[in-house]
């Protein structure tokens, strides 16, 4: 088996993310717009049972985790899974997986600065939503520029006001409940099948909500892209990943729980974050002004990571000769400026388009990200089936294992063709399954150009043998 390297001594990167960011990116990178914006249309389209959809699509996530952990213990190195695909599937899958997530990295970060101007509405209605998101890029990319400890303090940061804010959430709606010290009666739980059942909508509406639902998931793969810049990370690494799939869990489970418990399905609103709409119902409009900067700090959280790992696999693609040479260079720091200043000029076209295009591009980037992080999630689960096959062929065994292989594994992929295929008949997504295929067909074409071309270039460069005198 070809050894990855491990070292950021070739690479550049230097390890300076401990235990605590790492178990903060995990988690952080998955509590944002989904949580707190989209969770209202997923309501909507299933009802009270959209409770089961995010336990089903959490496990397939948590099992994506696990596969990708094994491999980041075995192998910590800044590139991830578009390393993990390049070794283990061939070189086609690697650019194809690489590009992909630096694609994925920046359309989130698109659709998180553009939220952010969605939530900003709460206290400026009207206000051009173009403007907060040239701040928010400005700021969070002179943050990443300083060292990765300051994307780690940021992340670390602005995950515990996250959190902090999710558990009171859950907590206020337990008292509300239970009607414990708000001086009226208990809400019940009555919420739940009160309004056309539990399942309203029925099967179709269950299977359909499981789009929007494994949305909420994307981007907890990027704690991949840390490893290699991980302090020990063959502790972190397996910590973050089965603490982490709980906490998930729990938070959406229990945050969206409590929703539909305290206010009913059917008038959860979908022009701002559906929890503090509720607030604002409620009468509660001071906690509803201190969710809306929490949610608000939760766009500029899940861009701020989007930064950082869309950074790490150019420098990734750039080692392997994937990406300009130009992008595998770092800073005395350890950052890889030229990667960060790429990504956020183009990451900056969202303000453009949220000039020329105001109050539209939401639904249509979701779809889009729904579709890269489909291929993403393919490629871990495939990388690990042969990845498993080439240590069994090596006679070795990895020190932290992915549980039900190789049927795990299928299952995912399973999962993963059903979506396609819901998101082909639901109007809102149609847009990421047309995408799907076109930019499979790009990322294949441009692998096989610059397979090509490095073909080329590599027998250009090879010596000539000298004919023998006669």
């Amino acid at each position: 088996m070809s050894k990855i390297e491990t070292t950021d001594q070739t690479s550049g990167m230097q390890r300076g993310l401990k235990n605590r960011h790492i178990q903060m990116i995990a988690l952080g990178s998955s509590i944002g717009t989904g949580l707190f914006l989209m969770s209202g249309t997923s309501v909507q389209t299933a009802g009270p049972v959209v409770l089961l959809a995010y336990i089903i699509a959490g496990a397939v996530i948590f099992m994506i985790m696990r596969m990708l952990g094994e491999m980041a213990v075995a192998r910590p190195v800044s590139g991830s899974f578009s390393t993990y695909a390049h070794e283990y599937i061939g070189k086609g899958a690697g650019f194809a997986a690489g590009w992909n997530w630096w694609f994925t990295c920046i359309v989130v970060g698109m659709l998180e600065l553009t939220a952010a101007g969605l939530f900003v509405d709460f206290w400026f209605p009207g206000h051009p939503h173009w403007i907060t998101a040239l701040i928010a890029l400005v700021v969070i990319t002179g943050a990443n520029l300083i060292h990765v400890s300051a994307f780690g303090e940021f992340e670390f940061w602005f995950t515990i006001i996250k959190v902090a804010a999710v558990v009171a959430m859950i907590v206020f709606g337990l008292a509300l409940i239970f009607g414990l010290g708000t001086g009226q009666g208990p809400v019940g739980l009555g919420n739940l099948w009160q309004h056309g059942g539990f399942a309203p909508h029925g099967l179709g509406g269950f299977m359909l909500s499981l789009v929007a639902v494994t949305f909420t998931f994307g981007g907890i793969e990027s704690l991949g892209t840390a490893a290699g810049e991980t302090k020990d990370p063959g502790r972190s690494i397996p910590k973050a990943i089965n603490r982490v799939i709980f906490r998930i869990l729990i938070f959406y489970v229990g945050a969206i729980g409590i929703m539909l418990v305290i206010w009913p399905w059917d008038r959860i609103g979908l022009d701002g974050s559906p929890f503090v709409l509720i607030l604002v119902g409620l009468g509660i409009g001071g906690a509803a002004v201190i969710l809306n900067i929490v949610v608000l700090t939760a766009a500029l959280s899940v861009y701020n990571t989007m930064v950082y790992s869309g950074a790490r696999m150019l420098h990734g693609l750039a080692q392997r000769g994937q990406a300009p040479a130009l992008f595998a260079r770092t800073n005395r720091r350890g950052v890889p400026v030229a990667g960060l200043l790429a990504n956020s000029a183009i990451t900056g076209v969202v303000v453009l388009l949220n000039y020329l295009f105001p109050g539209q591009l939401l639904l249509v980037l979701v779809a889009v990200i729904l579709c890269a992080e489909i291929i993403t999630w393919s490629a871990i689960a495939i990388a690990h089936l042969r990845f498993r096959k080439t240590q069994q062929r090596d006679g070795e065994i990895s020190t932290y294992r992915s549980p039900l292989y190789p049927y795990a594994n299928y299952l995912c992929l399973a999962f993963f063709a059903l979506l396609v295929v819901l998101m082909a008949i639901i109007p809102d997504f149609q847009t990421g399954a047309i995408a799907l295929p076109i930019w499979l067909a790009v990322l294949f074409t441009a692998s096989a150009i610059h397979s090509r071309v490095s073909n080329r270039r590599r027998r250009e460069e090879e010596p000539h043998p000298v004919p023998a005198a006669s």
